[in-house]
């Protein structure tokens, strides 16, 4: 049987490769990937020449939106059916099937044969694409040859299930041109078939599984996985058999009844096979990628772990709410898909919708649906959606299942372990909208760990983490809606009153502005928390060095008398932009990356901190002023009518000033930690949202990295990864023009000329 197989694939093969359509397209395809290639490649070449930064060069250049296999697979539905369309119709048509049929060859040689020069052909566009890898290898620092290989592969799985789906199509007519209609329409329709049937569950999982869309992506970008691999077998199984199965047809001149059940038979088997592929037990997975950029980072795998036992996440779903289109069943996949790297750790998770809706009191609706109810509003958005309205439970029913009140009645997932555990995971007001890696390992982490908990403390004027004001906390503490909120990023607030014994479960403490001095009660409670090694954040202000150095006096740090300026043509002289210190850079990687960045802290308004090492303390300065035109002003109090000046006879001194300290020292076995800044503001909500021409700040990023040391480094969820060493280009504006003229050039002439010199040799025969 193979040797017969073998045969009819050599015979096609010479068929092919002596017609000009096979070269046609050989040619069209390298030219169209040689133009591909030398723009990304020209793009990166000139960005590098610019000083620009190149990162992960192999996978822009092959992968990515706009590399060259995520070019060439758009082009591919072009190709295959111009090569398939005369496998079986040209035997139809000249009769020489009946040969065929009278010989012994049975009907699954003949496909199989007409399929494997297919895949022959196949591997010539690959090899085509393989050389432009080669060029990539030598020109691309570092360059990642296993993600390139991996492209590779899911290229030629795609060319082999369009071949074969090409083959069948053109065994069902004589007419060629009727085949490769045929071929694009099948395509077409696996393509958009993932938009039938979305309301059905079962329904959905075999139209998402069906759609051959998209299907070549994951192992483009750097991940093999076993459905994607699976489904790329099974297609083409599945219309090779039906080729066979339509030959058998042809040749004992079944009943049409017959061969139907037969097909029938063969798609079932098919679509059975294809659905236990695609469940996340019987997945596998290859990240081919060097520093395995399509996995989970090893933090978030350590917290998936711990996560033993059942899991169900629960996605509430309002009908009266902006985000609502993201649950809907049609989009439930595309939804899910955001998950998937999580699946593949937690393959037991369930996921579960929950359809309400109830009114949030957001005017747009109000504007879209003036006089209409509730009820009929969601009447209105259903029908206008094609799905059923009773799917959303009215305010009452839901009300009994949950309380969604404190969340806004947003969508919302609930993670809940069988264990008791709960936990939001939140969708966020910005572009992005759905949560990140560093969001979801924080609401898994919740579910398994304790979490640092932050008090701050109330009682003496200080500021408040609830109110959402311009001098308050909310927004960087608690603002559900804004993914950087402490909340988010895997702590918890609480108000704490010092009139009583600070709780063991605070493990940072913040005082903030604190207006008026603490009693002696309350102060024998805060040196209770410091003697056991709790952290402090200690933010002053202006004006608060009365009551404030008193406090501080312990840890060796005073704030100064007055506040810091700067003289400036643009701003208030009491604005301040502070910058990450050297040493600081080293706490935090946060820190580190605001010093690398040139990012700084604004702090209008703030107080130069001094400090001496005689309390035990290693004390770092993390902040400080601008080294030029900077001095802290002792006798200005009015920035916006009077003109700041240097009097060094009072002790103005230009110079830079600390505006936030961090201290260490061991306390029972740990480290503990300590923040003090002159500037509360910094940490406001008016500020944190303060956006001023060419201001690099990044007071978020003081944040985020304050209480990343702090705790540390528990939260937020380190995610960082290996930075990819593909960054550098061995080439030059000159390389570029000699790379277009090579492989647009010279290398389809090669081509041309092969093809030519077969043709002659060919006709002098």
């Amino acid at each position: 049987m193979k040797k017969i197989t073998r045969k009819i694939a050599q015979t096609e093969l010479q068929v092919l490769f002596y017609s000009p359509i096979a070269w046609f397209i050989l040619i069209i395809f390298t030219f169209q990937a040689a133009m591909s290639f030398t723009d990304g490649f020209a793009s990166f070449v000139q960005r590098q020449e610019m000083n620009y930064f190149n990162g992960n060069l192999t996978m822009f250049l092959l992968g990515g939106r706009n590399g060259l296999f995520t070019s060439m697979q758009s082009y591919l539905y072009l190709y295959i059916p111009l090569l398939t369309m005369g496998l079986m119709s040209r035997e139809l048509s000249s009769g020489s099937i009946k040969l065929l049929y009278s010989s012994p060859v049975t009907n699954a040689q003949i496909i199989l044969g007409k399929y494997l020069s297919m895949m022959v052909y196949g591997l010539v566009l690959i090899a085509i694409l393989f050389v432009f890898v080669i060029w990539a290898n030598f020109t691309v620092m570092d360059f990642d040859f296993k993600l390139a290989l991996s492209g590779l592969l899911g290229l030629y799985l795609l060319i082999c299930a369009y071949a074969a789906i090409g083959l069948f199509m053109s065994s069902l007519t004589a007419y060629q041109v009727v085949a490769a209609i045929g071929t694009l329409s099948v395509l077409a329709l696996l393509n958009f078939i993932n938009r039938f049937g979305q309301e059905y569950d079962f329904v959905r999982e075999l139209t998402f599984w069906l759609s051959i869309g998209g299907r070549a992506d994951e192992s483009i970008n750097g991940l093999i996985c076993s459905e994607d691999v699976l489904y790329f077998i099974i297609v083409s199984a599945l219309f090779l058999s039906l080729s066979v199965l339509r030959l058998k047809s042809l040749r004992q001149k079944s009943r049409w009844q017959v061969s139907s059940v037969r097909y029938v038979g063969v798609l079932v088997l098919a679509l059975m096979s294809g659905y236990f592929s695609s469940r996340p037990s019987l997945m596998a997975f290859y990240d081919a990628t060097k520093t395995k950029q399509r996995t989970l980072t090893k933090n978030s795998q350590d917290i998936i772990k711990h996560a033993k036992g059942g899991l169900t996440m629960t996605t509430y779903v309002n009908a009266l709410e902006s985000n609502a289109t993201s649950g809907l069943p049609r989009n439930r996949k595309w939804d899910m898909d955001r998950f998937k790297q999580y699946v593949r750790f937690k393959p037991d998770m369930k996921v579960k919708y929950v359809y309400y809706y109830t009114n949030t009191g957001d005017p747009e609706f109000a504007k879209r649906y003036p006089g209409l109810t509730d009820e009929q509003i969601v009447g209105k958005i259903s029908k206008a959606s094609n799905i059923d309205s009773t799917m959303f439970m009215p305010p009452e029913e839901i009300n009994k299942i949950i309380d969604l009140q404190p969340e806004g009645y947003r969508m919302v997932r609930l993670l809940e372990r069988e264990t008791g555990q709960k936990t939001f995971l939140r969708m966020f007001d910005d572009m992005q909208r759905y949560p990140g890696e560093t969001e979801i390992s924080a609401a898994l982490k919740r579910l398994v760990m304790d979490l640092p908990v932050i008090g701050f403390v109330t009682g003496h004027g200080e500021r408040d983490f609830n109110n959402t004001g311009d001098r308050g906390y909310f927004r960087f503490s608690q603002d559900k809606p804004f993914r950087y909120s402490l909340i988010n990023q895997g702590f918890d607030g609480k108000e704490i009153r010092l009139d009583e014994e600070i709780p063991a479960l605070i493990s940072i403490l913040v005082i903030a502005d604190m207006r008026n001095p603490l009693t002696p009660d309350e102060q024998a409670q805060l040196n209770a928390y410091i003697a056991r090694g709790g952290n402090l954040v200690i933010l002053g202000e202006t004006r608060r060095q009365e009551v404030m150095n008193p406090f501080v006096a312990q840890f060796g740090v005073q704030f100064l008398p007055g506040q810091l300026v700067k003289r400036d043509s643009v701003f208030s002289a009491d604005f301040i932009q502070s910058h990450i210190t050297e040493a600081g850079s080293q706490l935090s990687y946060i820190y580190e990356n605001m010093l690398r960045q040139e990012r700084v802290v604004t702090m209008p308004g703030v107080v130069g901190l001094d400090y001496t090492t005689d309390k035990g303390y290693t004390v770092i300065p993390l902040c400080v002023s601008d080294a030029t035109d900077s001095w802290n002003e002792l006798e200005t109090t009015n920035f916006i009518d009077d003109t700041v000046r240097v009097n060094s006879v009072i002790g103005e001194v230009v110079k830079p000033y600390p505006t936030a300290l961090a201290l260490t020292r061991e306390v029972a076995g740990k480290q503990q930690k300590i923040i003090i800044t002159g500037d509360a503001d910094c940490l406001s909500n008016g500020e944190i949202s303060m956006q001023r021409a060419k201001v690099p700040a990044a007071n978020f990023n003081l944040i985020m990295g304050s209480f990343f040391w702090m705790s540390d480094n528990e939260a937020p969820i380190d995610v960082r990864r290996p930075i990819p060493g593909d960054n550098k280009l061995f080439a030059t504006g000159h390389d570029v023009k000699v790379s277009k003229w090579l492989l647009m050039g010279v290398f389809p002439l090669l081509l041309l000329a092969s093809y030519l010199f077969i043709w002659i040799r060919r006709r002098g025969r």
